[in-house]
């Protein structure tokens, strides 16, 4: 049997575009997506606090240090410039492991989505 556990978590970040006419997906900071350790391509489920949207879509790299939040294609018609949004992604493993596994939880500034220092 296998446990889909939290992997990664990008806590509260500000939503800085939306793309309505885009193939879809988030683009995420590269910084970002580095310290919480998500890749390119990888699924995630984004949450929006001022609506209580959840979407599940998947990660574009962005410009490394931008702060860019982009909501593409029908994502942006669920979050918008502004919101704030929690991203997280998540991994599949035995229960052993789940019980010891430490998911990787960043807290960016949500004025800047930046790394705080």
């Amino acid at each position: 049997m296998l446990l889909e556990v939290l992997k990664s978590k990008i806590h509260l970040v500000t939503v800085t575009e939306a793309n309505l006419n885009y193939v879809g997906s988030i683009t995420i900071d590269e910084d970002l997506m580095d310290a919480a350790g998500i890749i390119e391509g990888e699924k995630v489920q984004v949450v929006n606090l001022n609506n209580g949207e959840r979407i599940d879509t998947y990660v574009i790299k962005g410009k490394r240090g931008s702060g860019d939040i982009i909501m593409n294609g029908p994502a942006a018609r669920k979050m918008m410039v502004g919101d704030v949004i929690i991203i997280m992604a998540f991994a599949l493993m035995e229960p052993a492991e789940a019980k010891n596994f430490k998911p990787s939880v960043i807290f960016p500034d949500t004025r800047t989505n930046r790394l705080k220092p």
